[in-house]
């Protein structure tokens, strides 16, 4: 797990959007969308689109595409791998 990836899943023990972790981690926003589309890969993180509430499965078009109204979630797995360090 890179650094960029440890302060990111660092910032999802709650429900959080795109918006909120790039004010948080003033990260470039291509650099984000990389690393957390990563993250979503592995199965360290979720999605969840239109809301909160509502988790969706990854597909790599529709996440390049609306990623930034997207809302994110550490997964236990990632938790773990993130503790673990």
């Amino acid at each position: 797990m890179t650094e960029i990836e440890f302060e990111i899943i660092d910032e999802l023990y709650f429900v959080t959007s795109f918006h909120q972790l790039e004010n948080a981690l003033f990260l470039a926003d291509e650099e984000l969308c990389h690393s957390l589309q990563d993250l979503v890969v592995r199965g360290y993180v979720k999605c969840y689109y239109p809301d909160p509430d509502t988790e969706i499965e990854y597909n790599k078009v529709k996440f390049s595409k609306d990623y930034k109204q997207y809302y994110f979630l550490a997964t236990k797995a990632g938790l773990m791998v993130h503790n673990s360090r």
